[in-house]
């Protein structure tokens, strides 16, 4: 069994966002496989925790220094992006075709010497084969859940008590557009529900009593986990091609058939992952 070091700039119980939640099921579900796993936030990494780790799994490293970049290319390592942190402002939809210009791609040396970077969806890994030309980077296309979590969506799948209202979620994130969102529903007179930062399960329930979500991104969304928990919830959703989901061949999926191939497919990621 690995004696495995995760790195990540924070972890779901000190930032409860997506891909934080998915990080906590992925060193559990590596945990249940024998292996020993040691989290590390990222500027808190010290290069004796990277000498004498066997693997290194690299997540969100916005706060990892350029020292500790340099150790960990010593090391065997795989990139678990979440974003596209190879642009300063993570930002490629700021760019014609999502390409950037050479001379605005940082950490490629990192992303090009990881064994291999594993994208959230088909869409991700397209933009950045774009933008970095390498060929170690791999769609997984898809997320992690625990069986506790699928079970709930299963649960509101099952017994909705659905009111016909759209859901909107509050987001003091710019790209996240909860502005755009809010107007368009005020547009067309469509009934809406602003849903506030709750905790995970309390957030579930409040977006799965709601019959259609309304997200429009202002950027690429690697795969948008909330998307696809709607759609797990039978929920309709009204989007933008920005969403990385609504590309995977598995969107047409929706309901139980969702949450069945999602339970399927935490085997593929786990095992993509150790490969």
């Amino acid at each position: 069994m690995a004696n495995i070091l995760f790195i990540a700039d924070y972890f779901a119980d000190q930032v409860p966002g997506g891909g934080e939640l998915n990080n906590k099921v992925l060193v559990e579900k590596l945990y249940k496989c024998g292996h020993t796993v040691r989290r590390a936030n990222s500027h808190l990494v010290k290069h004796m925790d990277i000498l004498h780790s066997e693997h290194i799994i690299v997540s969100n490293f916005a706060n990892l220094s350029e020292g500790n970049k340099k150790n960990i290319q010593n090391r065997n390592y795989i990139i678990y992006e979440h974003d596209h942190k190879y642009l300063p402002g993570r930002n490629p939809g700021i760019y014609p075709e999502y390409r950037a210009p050479k001379e605005h791609i940082i950490n490629r040396q990192f992303y090009a010497n990881a064994k291999a970077v594993l994208c959230q969806s088909q869409f991700h890994e397209d933009i950045a084969r774009k933008n970095l030309e390498l060929n170690n980077i791999v769609s997984l296309g898809g997320n992690l859940w625990s069986g506790e979590y699928l079970s709930l969506l299963e649960e509101i799948c099952k017994d909705p008590q659905r009111l016909d209202r759209h859901a909107i979620i509050m987001s003091n994130t710019k790209h996240k557009n909860t502005v755009g969102s809010i107007n368009y529903c005020k547009a067309l007179g469509l009934e809406y529900d602003v849903i506030p930062p709750l905790e995970p399960t309390t957030f579930l329930r409040e977006l799965g009593s709601r019959a259609t979500l309304v997200f429009f991104p202002e950027t690429p969304e690697t795969l948008s986990r909330v998307v696809v928990e709607a759609r797990m919830m039978g929920m309709g959703t009204k989007t933008t091609n920005n969403i990385g989901a609504i590309h995977e061949e598995w969107f047409s999926k929706k309901g139980l058939d969702l949450i069945e191939y999602m339970r399927y497919k935490q085997h593929e990621i786990i095992n993509i992952v150790l490969e």
